[in-house]
């Protein structure tokens, strides 16, 4: 599949620009970490706990840049599932792209579902429902209003966050000691909580799986995606800290609201309620994300007939991959109606993980006059992925691994069907 022309009826039109694409980025990491994986990461780590963001932080550093020059390369949608195609071969890139689309179907419910439990906790599935009817709504009108919906959630979070770490820092709660490391560190718990906090920041690819949406992709998304990281680290840092330093890894591990426990500590807890907004809101950021990612690589693998092929359709005004948006629209619909998914962050770590390692394995085979950066970090993300995704609790590995090889048998059964045809 090549990118096509932005006037191509069947291709995506090219609207993103850097600030658009970074906005992108920051609306599928800013919150998802702090909110959902912050109390896991500090259970698995304890006081170890900014070591398991670092060493997170880093290996997504190594994943973004493989990303980011194979994204300038082939500008195209699908991300890691085209890279590995184009580079690996047809099943790699096919496994790439079966493990993200249904890793993040369980991770759009569960953003769905969070948001509902903060917003309002005793209609928690209908409303979960609504709001990914909602949001898909919105992806479906074009990308350009869900870039101005993604800046305006964006904003909120910051806010909120912000708001945190002043009722933090101040409310007389905090102790410096919580930050030393204590003797149940272990190096398996931190490699285990990098392997949840993760999941925080996995939104980059998101910059990459719309390349062909993106204007200049050569140019736009090498700028992009590191800026978005860079910028989501700082902001978890902070943040990270605040909360350690108010409550300990202890306070954090046992609590499903890890930042409103943390702001209650303290004398302001009367802000805690901006906790549970910003909450509300980071959660709807990252479904809104999610849902136009996961319907971009349906996209990309229904037009080379790796999918059903109805779902490569493009609507002739929007020129969004309409019935991939409502498809997947419904699937998680369907999903946070009738399933409690809230657990799946370790699931979907283990499959985009794997997603990434993938995409390392695609950069490796860059030549120098392709190659943007150098070649050791694109080995230090295929091995940082699977040390990370090894490290994940039993449970996460087995249904992971169930679910590439599930893709695997998919993939030689579509095979086998073309050949006799």
């Amino acid at each position: 599949m090549t990118a096509g022309s932005s006037n191509d009826a069947t291709r995506l039109a090219r609207r993103l620009g850097v600030r658009d694409a970074v906005v992108v980025g920051l609306g599928a990491m800013i919150g998802a970490g702090v909110f959902a994986a912050v109390g896991p990461a500090a259970r698995a780590a304890g006081s170890a706990l900014l070591l398991g963001l670092a060493l997170a932080a880093a290996v997504a550093y190594c994943n973004a840049t493989s990303a980011a020059q194979l994204a300038a390369l082939h500008p195209e949608s699908g991300g890691a599932y085209a890279y590995g195609r184009a580079r690996l071969g047809d099943l790699w890139g096919f496994l790439a792209g079966w493990g993200f689309v249904v890793g993040k179907l369980a991770s759009c419910a569960a953003m769905a579902l969070t948001f509902a439990s903060y917003a309002a906790p005793d209609v928690a599935a209908p409303l979960a429902v609504a709001s990914v009817v909602v949001l898909t709504a919105v992806n479906y009108r074009g990308i350009r209003q869900t870039v101005r919906l993604t800046r305006v959630i964006v904003g909120i979070v910051l806010l909120a966050l912000a708001v945190t770490v002043v009722a933090i820092v101040p409310g007389g709660a905090v102790d410096a000691a919580r930050l030393r490391l204590g003797d149940g560190v272990t190096i398996h718990g931190v490699l285990q909580a990098a392997g949840f906090l993760f999941f925080a920041f996995a939104g980059y690819a998101r910059i990459a799986t719309r390349g062909e949406e993106v204007i200049d992709p050569r140019r736009t998304i090498p700028k992009a995606i590191p800026l978005a990281l860079g910028i989501t680290l700082a902001v978890y840092a902070v943040v990270a800290t605040s909360a350690l330093l108010a409550v300990g890894p202890e306070g954090l591990a046992g609590s499903a609201a890890p930042l409103a426990t943390a702001v209650k500590a303290g004398d302001l807890a009367w802000l805690s309620p901006a906790v549970r907004v910003g909450a509300a809101v980071a959660s709807l950021g990252v479904l809104l994300s999610l849902l136009a990612g996961v319907s971009r690589t349906t996209f990309a693998m229904a037009a080379n007939h790796d999918l059903p092929h109805f779902l490569a359709a493009v609507h002739p005004r929007h020129r969004v991959p309409h019935r991939a948006e409502v498809g997947i629209g419904l699937i998680v619909a369907t999903v946070a109606a009738t399933t409690d998914v809230r657990a799946a962050i370790g699931f979907s770590s283990f499959t985009v993980l794997h997603y990434y390692a993938i995409a390392n394995a695609a950069a490796l085979s860059l030549d120098r006059t392709e190659r943007r950066w150098p070649r050791w970090l694109a080995v230090g993300g295929l091995l940082g992925c699977i040390a990370l995704a090894f490290s994940l609790p039993l449970a996460s590995i087995v249904a992971g691994a169930g679910v590439l090889a599930s893709g695997a048998i998919v993939f030689a059964v579509r095979r086998w069907r073309r050949r006799s045809s």
